[in-house]
C-alpha cells in the first residue's frame, strides 16, 4: 500500500492528518528527530510472528519491545520477531521498516502498547523512510481497533 492509498483511507474516514517529509531516517527515534516530532508521539511498528502468524506490535519510539511480555499478553505458545523475507511481501509499496501501524489495511492483527494511550497524537512512518503522518491518537484507535496490552520497556 503506497502512501497515497493510506492517505485516501484517512480522507475517506474523515481523519485530519499532517504529512511530514523529512531527510532519510531508519529508526523511529531518528525519524522523530528528523521530522521534529516528540519521540513519545512517534510510534514504531514491529513485525512479529505469534504462533506462526504475522502480526504488528505498535509502541512508542523511545520504548523497546519485550517479547516475553507480549507473548504472555497474547497467551501465545510461541512469539518471535518476524524475518524480512517472511513479511515484506505483505506490505506492497512500503519500504521495509517503514510499514504504517494500520494492520487492518493488510488484514493483520495489531497489538498496541498501553503507553500509546497517554498522548493526544501519534506519528508513524508513511510507507517510506522519508515521510511520516501524524494524526489524533483517538483516530488511530477508532480505525485500527488494536488489541491493547503492556509489552514495552523504556530504553
Amino acid at each position: 500500500m503506497p502512501v497515497t492509498q493510506l492517505k485516501e483511507f484517512l480522507d475517506k474516514n474523515k481523519v485530519k492528518y499532517v504529512s511530514i517529509r523529512h531527510s532519510t531516517a531508519y529508526t523511529a527515534q531518528e525519524v522523530a528527530a528528523s521530522a521534529h516530532v516528540k519521540g513519545r508521539n512517534m510510534a514504531k511498528t514491529v513485525i512479529v510472528q505469534i504462533d506462526g502468524k504475522i502480526a504488528l506490535a505498535v509502541l512508542p519510539a523511545k520504548y523497546q519491545i519485550d517479547l516475553d511480555k507480549l507473548k504472555k499478553s497474547c497467551k501465545a505458545s510461541s512469539l518471535q520477531l518476524a524475518r524480512e523475507e517472511e513479511f515484506s511481501h505483505l506490505f506492497p509499496g512500503c519500504e521495509t521498516g517503514a510499514m504504517p501501524p494500520f494492520g487492518n489495511l493488510y488484514k493483520l492483527p495489531v497489538y498496541a502498547d498501553e503507553t500509546l494511550k497517554k498522548d493526544e497524537e501519534i506519528a508513524f512512518n508513511a510507507c517510506s523512510h522519508t515521510e511520516l503522518i501524524q494524526i489524533a491518537y483517538k483516530d488511530f484507535e477508532r480505525l485500527v481497533k488494536p488489541k491493547f496490552c503492556q509489552f514495552s520497556v523504556l530504553v
